[in-house]
């Protein structure tokens, strides 16, 4: 860090306390604070005690350094503190806070037993020196000695003390995100060794005892981090300290902790064999009882380590008793069978195996309701709690089952940090948490039974409501029960007690016909009774009249999910004709929600007029504001919404109209984030072209963000134009500009499946190009997860394609491909001859970008080949015309294929500077794939320097980055160069650990990595 104007001490702090530090965290004996003493005789306001370090007039307040080298600054200006005697003598003074040293007690702190013939002469002279720099108000002589007494000065140990203190207090306090910031403050203060360069005994004593401090501060700081559950984040640094510091238990103990808490047992064990197998080579000693105690713990599997401490504290916790039921209807109607039946399963749970009752029904029919006025009614019978959730099961996006469980445990009081990732460790978990509870757990709207039977209880007391729109004959032991409309008798009391008795009683045979045009549905009757309810000025004739034109509704009301349109048929009637229009295109987008933007596109009118026709469906509760700017259906809106366009959407055509504007800017905005990311790459030149124009971008970060953010939408809508030919070359070139979308690992799943769906149906319309460039996103999208066979046969099909159609692009794109997978597959002549023909083709095509990419690429062969110095000039080559065109993104792909050449050449510092710079670009490009393979590479080139130690620590972390992308070719990979590292650190049980890992992963893929790696267990065996 920077400290050219001084320590990053908290003036203001420093200034409020006077100075005077408590000695928290263990502070180390000997170092009290420079004292803030009565300022001398003839001070004037320049010495006022209360002023901070930046405050002072032209002179400047003083600041001193200690934990680092020994300095000093007045205001923002450095200080000269002399040779390196007369800076032990500063410091010799500066730890005493402010007490008079002797000048007996000085030349011992300088020079020890064996001080010069001249030694006091010389205290004398450094004194001397550094009261003319200081002052002489600051360095005074007394008693035959000589104090500091700077009263408004700042000393950065005596910073470093307040901040430990202020952090022992807050942790004490349970606020331990505050206490870590405050010990991560602290220990920044340090630069360096402490008293660096400084002579003498009392220096090395002091630096000792600092050097003992910082370390127990960064135990403490490792501490929180595994109480507040970073245990993944906390291991990578733990493994550098451990490999620093080998004979630290409490490193030791923590490490074992974070590993065990990962749910790397196996590693943890390890972990303390190394460590007693060290002991006893170093010191002859046994590991200390604590390390013991907790690797019996971790052998038992123990559950309460398992889990980060609670705040404040486990036992006194109270326990979570959720109540998420929806709120009843006030005006709930008949039922009342069903009611009885119901209350009666519910109240005879305890003690008995867990109910669960299904309600079935078509959409509208009042499951929701009837279940939620169930529900109510039992929470006697359930103390510990309700549980809720709507599991959209009716929509094309049901909710997944590992996320609800995730959001039941948070109400039942699971932290995050111990909430496990996988669908069974959750469903387990929610399972143990309900064990000797009473819980009611309401399912509404589900898919199916596959869907809610990890959501059940699975201990007595506990039961279980569901509805679907499906009955759940699959769902063992359920009892099920089946909810058919009202009878016309409840149908006519809940209107009547929603729009009023007078008015109902005044004209019972017009409400009659009401709640029958309204088919007896519950959903339909209340939201024409509430319409109606609204209108005073209407009458129920009036009603009943709108509702007697048939085509104002649909003509099957009992047509399954559809019969609920009739409840929206109203509401529609009632928009003037744009917002109509608007209603009906809107809904023909498969996206989750649609932006501003993508409306306006959709219904090809300006910004503004499209918002207010947003605005104006949301009022109307036809549309929902998902976030500023963003809107989205409800599921079953959208639907009546489609029905909507396809009876009344004039001309027909319009509707196709619609959905290709929607995909020329997503085209056409997708082609602008693929050019502002790699200036000069052609692929833009060799679209389709757009008729409808998309958005502009001037900074990378902003297009980034936008590509992101609607990549659901934007796969959505490459769906969809699978549908028409006359839109499928535009949804396969859509895909091939998003490319990011499937190479940053975040939507590699999603992109993947609508490649496919697009291949086949351009396979199946006989379009041989659209055909060809699928399959070539499909083998960019399957080399990123890792499965190389399958992208060789997918790239060698969009070769054959493209050759045939004379496609020229993608045929470069095809060679270039096969090259890659060739290189993975350990056919190097034939990764050669694909790559140099993808050199020759792109530069036919004049794409040096794609040039560049050929060259780099043909880089790696050649060092596959042990061609180093070839390597190094191609991948030299390529990354010189990446940085000319100004191509940031693949710049950073460039210096990766150097860096590993010069890897391969022994020039390591080289490569690691490149490969260092092409992970700041990843990383800023949210390209985690390679984000993660260049810590990799980079922990690669540490331990062919045998930085051991750096290299654990890097391949943590990436590890860590590559969860869940790349593959498992490319994880194994990784824990092969973890096991080296640990290795080099002599952590020989965690590595034979990894390695076994990556032996396991490589046997499976059946990748020839596998006879590397047993060997390194043989050799490791044997040793």
């Amino acid at each position: 860090m920077d400290r050219e104007d001084g320590p990053r001490v908290p003036a203001q702090r420093a200034a409020e306390t006077g100075g005077n530090a408590p000695a928290a965290l263990e502070s180390p004996a000997g170092t009290e604070a420079l004292a803030s003493t009565e300022a001398p005789a003839g001070a004037g306001e320049g010495a006022d005690a209360h002023r901070g370090a930046g405050d002072g007039d032209g002179n400047g307040a003083l600041r001193f350094g200690v934990l680092g080298p020994v300095r000093a600054w007045r205001g923002g200006e450095a200080v000269p503190t002399g040779s390196p005697q007369q800076r032990a003598l500063l410091a010799a003074l500066l730890l005493r806070g402010g007490r008079t040293a002797t000048a007996a007690e000085l030349i011992d702190a300088l020079w020890g037993e064996e001080p010069p013939s001249q030694a006091l002469a010389a205290v004398r002279t450094y004194a001397s020196r550094l009261r003319k720099a200081l002052g002489p108000e600051v360095l005074v002589s007394e008693s035959g000695g000589y104090a500091l007494r700077a009263s408004a000065a700042v000393l950065d140990l005596t910073a470093a003390q307040e901040l430990a203190g202020e952090a022992e207090k807050l942790r004490a306090g349970g606020d331990r995100a505050a206490a870590r910031a405050r010990l991560a403050e602290a220990l920044d203060l340090w630069d360096g060794e402490v008293l660096a360069s400084v002579p003498g005994p009392y220096a090395e004593a002091q630096r000792t005892r600092l050097e003992e401090w910082r370390l127990t501060l960064l135990e403490t700081r490792l501490d929180i981090d595994l109480e507040v559950g970073a245990h993944a984040e906390a291991v990578s640094e733990l493994t550098a300290l451990t490999a620093a510091h080998p004979l630290r238990e409490r490193l030791r103990e923590l490490l074992m902790l974070a590993l065990y808490r990962g749910g790397r047992q196996a590693e943890a064990l390890a972990v303390y064999a190394d460590t007693r197998r060290l002991l006893a080579d170093e010191l002859g000693v046994d590991p200390n009882p604590e390390l013991s105690r907790l690797q019996q713990r971790i052998l038992r599997a123990d559950a309460e380590l398992a889990r980060p401490v609670e705040e404040p504290a486990p036992a006194a916790a109270p326990v979570a008793r959720p109540a998420q039921l929806p709120a009843t209807v006030p005006d709930f109607t008949g039922r009342a069978s069903f009611v009885r039946e119901l209350g009666a399963r519910l109240a005879t749970a305890e003690g008995h195996v867990m109910a669960v009752s299904a309600l079935a029904g078509i959409g509208g029919v009042g499951k929701t309701t009837l279940a939620v006025h169930v529900a109510h009614e039992a929470r006697p019978h359930f103390p510990d709690g309700q549980l809720y959730v709507d599991l959209q099961g009716a929509g094309s996006r049901a909710a997944a089952p590992e996320t609800v469980l995730g959001s039941f445990l948070r109400a039942l009081g699971t932290p995050d940090s111990a909430i496990p990732d996988s669908l069974d460790d959750r469903a387990a978990l929610y399972r143990s948490t309900l064990d000797g509870r009473r819980v009611l757990v309401l399912l509404d709207n589900a898919r199916d039974a596959a869907q809610i039977r990890p959501l059940l209880p699975g201990t007595a007391g506990c039961a279980a409501l569901v509805t679907s729109r499906i009955r759940m004959v699959d769902l063992a032991g359920a009892h099920l029960v089946d909810l058919d409309v009202m009878s016309p008798e409840e149908a006519l009391q809940l209107f009547t007690r929603i729009v009023g008795e007078e008015r109902v009683r005044a004209e019972r045979e017009a409400a009659l016909d009401v709640v029958a045009a309204c088919g007896f549905l519950p959903l339909a009757i209340r939201i024409a009774a509430s319409r109606l309810a609204a209108r005073r000025t209407w009458t129920v004739s009036v009603l009943a009249a709108k509702l007697a034109d048939e085509r104002r509704r649909l003509d099957e009301l009992q047509a399954g999910d559809l019969a609920v349109k009739a409840t929206f048929e109203l509401g529609y009637g009632q928009l003037e004709p744009a917002q109509a229009r608007a209603f009906r295109l809107l809904g023909l987008a498969d996206g989750p929600d649609i932006s501003l933007a993508a409306a306006a596109a959709v219904l090809d009118l300006p910004l503004w007029d499209t918002e207010d026709l947003l605005e104006a469906l949301v009022d109307t509760s036809l549309l929902e504001s998902a976030a500023p700017g963003r809107y989205r259906y409800h599921d079953l809106v959208r639907l009546y919404a489609r029905a909507c366009a396809e009876r009344d959407e004039q001309p027909p055509s319009e509707k196709e109209a619609a959905l290709s504007r929607l995909l020329d800017f997503y085209l056409s905005t997708a082609a602008r984030v693929y050019a502002i990311e790699r200036p000069g790459d052609r692929l833009v030149d060799h679209l389709e072209p757009t008729e409808y124009d998309g958005l502009s971008f001037t900074d990378r970060h902003e297009a980034q963000d936008w590509l992101y953010a609607e990549a659901n939408c934007l796969l959505a809508t490459v769906r969809q134009s699978a549908a028409s030919p006359t839109t499928l070359r535009r949804g396969v070139d859509l895909l091939w500009a998003s490319l990011d979308l499937a190479e940053s690992g975040a939507n590699s799943r999603e992109y993947e499946a609508v490649a496919t769906v697009l291949r086949e149906a351009a396979a199946r319309t006989g379009d041989v190009r659209a055909k060809g460039r699928a399959a070539l996103t499909l083998a960019y999208v399957q080399h990123v997860t890792g499965r190389f066979d399958e992208a060789d046969g997918e790239a060698h099909e969009a070769m054959e394609l493209a050759s045939s159609t004379g496609d020229a692009l993608p045929l470069c794109w095809a060679a270039n491909a096969l090259g890659i997978m060739a290189l993975y597959q350990g056919r190097t002549k034939d990764g050669e001859r694909f790559l140099t023909q993808a050199t020759t083709a792109f530069r036919a095509c004049d794409d040096e970008a794609g040039e560049a990419s050929a060259l780099c690429n043909l880089s790696r062969i050649h060092l596959a080949m042990g061609q180093t110095d070839v390597a190094v000039e191609l991948a030299q080559r390529g990354t010189a015309m990446y940085d000319t065109m100004g191509h940031a993104l693949k710049g950073a792909n460039g210096r990766y294929a150097l860096g590993l050449a010069l890897t391969a050449s022994g020039r390591l510092d080289e490569a690691a500077t490149r490969l260092t710079e092409a992970l700041d670009v990843f990383r800023d490009s949210r390209q985690r794939l390679w984000e993660g393979m260049s810590l990799f590479r980079i922990a690669e080139v540490d331990i062919a320097a045998r930085r051991y130690a750096q290299a654990a620590s890097r391949s943590e972390l990436a590890l860590v980055v590559l969860r869940g992308v790349g593959g498992e070719w490319r994880r194994g990979q990784v824990l092969v160069v973890l096991g080296r590292a640990l290795s080099g650190i002599g952590q020989h049980g965690r590595a034979r650990v990894c390695w076994q890992e990556a032996l396991d992963i490589f046997v499976e893929l059946g990748s020839p990595e596998e006879s590397d790696v047993r060997a390194l267990l043989l050799e490791t065996a044997a040793a």
